[in-house]
């Protein structure tokens, strides 16, 4: 039987809690309240079916919900880099209400921002607006500043339990309402494990309902610790910040919402960006944060599927539909032997090549 182990009831970051074992038998016992990553089982489809019904929505590995590969930062209400960004090949845009604008400045860039929204062309590209967190005097009155013509999604800087989210989830519930736009058409999107709390509840974050992707924040998280930097001296991520990379990606996976990489902060190093881009998504990141214009393109290469991986990804989905009418699932391709899991990453590579070039 395929089951999996889940925690039993609400999270409790500092307090251990019994682990039981939950299957098709057992899983109405977990309700989305419980704050459980969602899909978390190992199981196959069929009890991501069951599951996607405890949860109230359908779980995928890949959560091709729409295009993000790259996520490209714009300081609020700074025109010049908005028409920069609006003229580049970012998938989405991040209307950054939080880090880019000074206190003194916050209501000032709220309502550019809402301008923005509502007069500027950004064609196909996801328009999102970074609030600032919850504990601070700014952030749900960047929810009710921005709300009359509705960003796509809002991206949480610093989540740190289900609770705060759900409380987003209830004052974006209000203003839908208020401005008549549909229920939870508005998305959020995560960038988890910027502070100790919020890493250490990074897989029970995507259970809220609205959550669409989720990324992680290494240099605020390095910030909170008090430590200069989040890298050894080759560059790579010091243990604790690949723990938390590593977290991001199977939560997000489990919860069937998209990966999303951290920033690369040094902008001038092409090579290392594309270095850290083509590590990513070989580990099953879909996209990433962009901090400058120049890094969008070296970002979208990386997390774009090459002619030769598509071509090889339909050759075996042909291979499989005739081995199916011959009654077999697993046989040798290319000298390797195959079966469903290799049928499933050539779909979802092959649907991904489909996303980016109807874009």
């Amino acid at each position: 039987m395929d089951r999996a182990i889940a925690p039993m009831g609400p999270p409790a970051p500092f307090k251990s809690q019994p682990v039981v074992l939950f299957d098709h038998a057992n899983v109405d016992r977990f309700p989305a309240s419980h704050g459980i990553p969602r899909a978390v089982s190992a199981a196959r489809e069929t009890a991501r079916r069951d599951l996607s019904v405890a949860f109230g929505k359908e779980l995928t590995n890949h959560a091709v919900t729409r295009l993000r590969r790259s996520l490209h930062f714009v300081p609020g209400g700074n025109a010049r880099m908005l028409a920069k960004a609006l003229g580049s090949n970012a998938d989405s845009l991040i209307l950054d209400l939080e880090d880019a604008v000074t206190p003194e400045r916050k209501d000032e860039a709220r309502g550019v921002v809402a301008s923005w929204l509502a007069e500027a062309d950004f064609g196909a590209k996801e328009k999102t607006v970074r609030m600032n967190p919850l504990d601070t005097p700014w952030g749900f009155a960047d929810l009710e500043a921005t709300m009359a013509t509705p960003p796509d999604a809002y991206v949480v800087p610093k989540p740190e339990t289900g609770e705060g989210l759900n409380a987003i989830d209830v004052e974006l519930s209000r203003l839908e309402r208020l401005h008549g736009h549909p229920h939870r058409g508005i998305g959020l999107i995560l960038i988890a494990a910027e502070t100790p709390l919020g890493a250490l509840n990074v897989p029970t974050l995507p259970a809220c309902p609205r959550v669409q992707a989720m990324s992680w924040g290494a240099e605020d998280l390095s910030a909170t610790l008090g430590v200069p930097t989040n890298r050894d001296e080759s560059g790579n991520y010091l243990p604790v910040y690949q723990h938390c990379r590593v977290v991001t990606l199977l939560s997000a996976a489990a919860a069937g919402v998209q990966p999303i990489d951290a920033v690369y902060v040094d902008f001038r190093d092409v090579d290392g960006l594309r270095a850290e881009c083509e590590q990513g998504a070989r580990l099953g990141f879909t996209g990433k944060i962009s901090i400058h214009p120049n890094q969008i393109d070296v970002i979208n290469a990386a997390f774009t599927p090459s002619a030769e991986d598509v071509a090889g990804a339909l050759a075996l989905i042909e291979a499989f539909d005739q081995a199916r009418a011959e009654g077999r699932m697993a046989f040798t391709f290319n000298g390797q032997m195959v079966d469903a899991p290799h049928l499933s990453r050539a779909r979802a590579l092959v649907e991904r090549a489909r996303q980016i070039e109807a874009r």
